[in-house]
């Protein structure tokens, strides 16, 4: 069992940045692939990004190529999702995910965290 905790979340304006974190405790966190998703009112949940256990490989949805960007911190237990360039558009409720994927541009979610809220004011 992984148990996942987003935080960062909040109000930012268009044009500005946000860094969301997704943390655990437990000492296998490393063995799993981490993305990110959203979802925003009326919206279905929808893919952000992606990060290999490795840390070597990245994937994003066009919505955020050039402004987000995912990393981890093995030692920290922690992955982060650096917003920049906000847009109201990214407003929604940010979940952060594990799975046992190898291949991020296929990345299956096993674990989930309880969200955090991101709003971006025009």
């Amino acid at each position: 069992q992984v148990q996942l905790v987003e935080s960062g979340g909040g109000l930012a304006q268009a044009g500005g940045s946000l860094r969301l974190s997704c943390a655990t405790s437990g000492r296998t966190f490393s063995m799993y692939s981490v993305a990110w998703f959203r979802q925003a009112p009326g919206k279905e949940r929808e893919f952000v990004a992606a990060i290999r256990r490795s840390g070597d490989s990245t994937y994003y949805a066009e919505s955020a190529k050039g402004r987000f960007t995912i990393s981890r911190d093995k030692d920290k237990n922690t992955v982060y999702l650096q917003m920049n360039s906000l847009k109201p558009e990214d407003t929604a409720v940010y979940y952060c995910s594990a799975g046992a994927s190898t291949v991020v541009a296929t990345f299956t979610p096993a674990y989930w965290g309880q969200g955090t809220q991101v709003t971006v004011s025009s």
